[in-house]
């Protein structure tokens, strides 16, 4: 991969990038993109309304129109179509739990020089919080991600005469939901932490799909893995744990399969030389200063972890997927199952 050319404009600009993103965060925060898309407001009107001073509501209002979120017109602001489609919380395709997580994220990143010191985690692990709102952003955020992500996979997996799969750490059941829908024969289970579970059925249910996706709450570092199935899939859970803690996962993965069954781990996946692509060594970073342990890792360290647990026939899938991520695919030894 060709690394950035720099000059001292992007230099700049990356220094203060983060004065957009939290433009983004306050409109999200407050709502704003919900309330323009219903109709048009003056920002005296709508300071009104959401207990705002006047003067600075309307100079975000600018700054997001300045961003091409909002559009002025005769001193009344609306939203943008784009931002009606992905930034109101009356669309389907809302993206605002994963912005408001990401904002969840700031102060850990802000002290980045402290974790880089310490070697320790800066930052409480959002996904264990106790902050309802906190922990809803969390969930929510990972199927907004995941319904951007889980129907340019699952359709390309060929899971021909499995019957039952295991979403571990599956968070509200996105790639499960997904690959029931592709898969009309197959049932599955959600695995994750008993907090998960209103998530979960709440969004298994939307799909109408509980009759086929059941949840199961545990925790996957300390509890069994109870049944045996036919596929393991991990979206984006190994970054959590150091090697160890993901030898250990993995081990458990493999013994719930079924001879011939088949493991699929998704990650953002670094190059062997560990320092590309940026999404991947920047996560890397994102997971240091919130766990004790965990990072991102590349394709050989994950070959060589699933090869530990009893895994063959590893490969990487031909998907062309955003930020880094990849999937890898490997199999248990045994027959009676497809490879």
């Amino acid at each position: 991969m060709d690394k950035k050319s720099w000059t001292v404009p992007d230099l700049l600009q990356l220094t203060n990038g983060y004065w957009s993103a939290c433009a983004l965060f306050a409109g999200v925060k407050l709502d704003l993109f919900t309330r323009l898309g219903e109709r048009r407001h003056r920002a005296d009107e709508l300071a009104g309304a959401l207990g705002c001073d006047a003067r600075a509501l309307a100079m975000l209002l600018n700054a997001l129109s300045a961003l091409n979120l909002l559009e002025k017109q005769d001193d009344c602001y609306a939203v943008t179509p784009f931002a009606a489609k992905f930034l109101s919380r009356t669309s389907p395709e809302y993206l605002g739990y994963i912005i408001l997580h990401h904002y969840h994220l700031m102060d850990g990143w802000a002290r980045l020089d402290e974790a880089v010191k310490s070697g320790g985690p800066v930052r409480a692990s959002v996904s264990h919080g106790d902050d309802e709102v906190v922990h809803e952003n969390f969930e929510m955020g990972m199927f907004n991600l995941a319904m951007l992500v889980a129907p340019k996979i699952t359709p390309r997996i060929d899971l021909t005469g499995r019957r039952r799969l295991l979403d571990l750490g599956g968070g509200p059941g996105t790639y499960a939901i997904h690959f029931c829908r592709s898969n009309p024969e197959l049932t599955a289970v959600v695995y994750d932490l008993p907090t998960t579970r209103p998530f979960a059925e709440q969004t298994i249910e939307r799909f109408g799909l509980s009759s086929r996706i059941s949840f199961q709450g545990g925790d996957f570092d300390s509890d069994d893995i109870r049944g045996r199935f036919d596929v393991v899939w991990f979206s984006q859970v190994l970054h959590s744990s150091g090697p160890d803690g993901c030898a250990a996962l993995l081990k458990k993965a493999v013994a719930a399969l079924e001879p011939g069954g088949m493991i699929l781990v998704q990650e953002f996946i670094l190059d062997d030389t560990l320092d590309s692509p940026p999404f991947p060594a920047l996560f890397s970073l994102n997971m240091l200063i919130g766990t004790p342990g965990g990072q991102a890792y590349s394709q050989g360290q994950l070959f060589e972890m699933l090869s530990a647990a009893g895994a063959v026939n590893l490969r990487r899938l031909p998907l062309d997927l955003p930020n880094g991520a990849g999937v890898i695919a490997g199999n248990v030894p045994g027959s009676g199952e497809p490879a």
